[in-house]
């Protein structure tokens, strides 16, 4: 797998000794509702998740780390990478509270992107944001990604019916 650098993070290959850290990041309610109805995940299923994913073909994921010291403090990843419509979802995940709003999943994505539309010659990238997730959806839009869609009411998140919105990145667009 390759390294995608920039003069803060890198993304590299997430390794066995991130696996604490990720399963940290999975149980912690408030993160997890930025992306998904928060459900406890289980050590045992947590790791069978980590190497059934590291084995796909088709999903990328890298570990977001700091240049300096090498800290992982995030993850990014496209999925459902479909060779024959040349097309990804994409997801981003930045676990380390301490690490949010500076601007590093923006350098993830500018990278991860770059990944995608140059070295897997993929077409057109897509995701999934809840409407709700107004600083999301601001760095979407910051990197080019176009609403698509809006799924009325599709996921039931604490206690309340949000919308999810589909949002995509075409090659040409970027």
């Amino acid at each position: 797998m390759a390294t995608l650098k920039s003069d803060r993070i890198r993304l590299s290959a997430l390794g066995t000794s991130d696996v604490e850290m990720l399963y940290a990041w999975i149980n912690d309610r408030d993160q997890a509702l930025l992306n998904a109805p928060y459900r406890p995940v289980h050590a045992a299923d947590h790791a069978e998740w980590f190497e059934t994913i590291r084995g796909r073909n088709d999903v990328v994921i890298f570990g977001i780390r700091l240049v300096d010291g090498e800290r992982l403090i995030g993850s990014c990843q496209l999925h459902a990478i479909d060779d024959r419509s040349k097309s990804a979802e994409l997801q981003v995940r930045i676990g380390e509270p301490g690490a949010r709003g500076r601007g590093y999943g923006s350098e993830a994505l500018e990278l991860l992107l770059g990944h995608a539309f140059d070295d897997l010659n993929l077409r057109r990238i897509a995701l999934h944001v809840f409407a709700t997730n107004e600083t999301a959806i601001h760095v979407y839009e910051k990197l080019g990604f176009q609403l698509e869609g809006r799924l009325r009411e599709a996921a039931y998140l604490d206690g309340q019916f949000v919308d999810v919105l589909v949002m995509g990145l075409l090659r040409d667009e970027r």
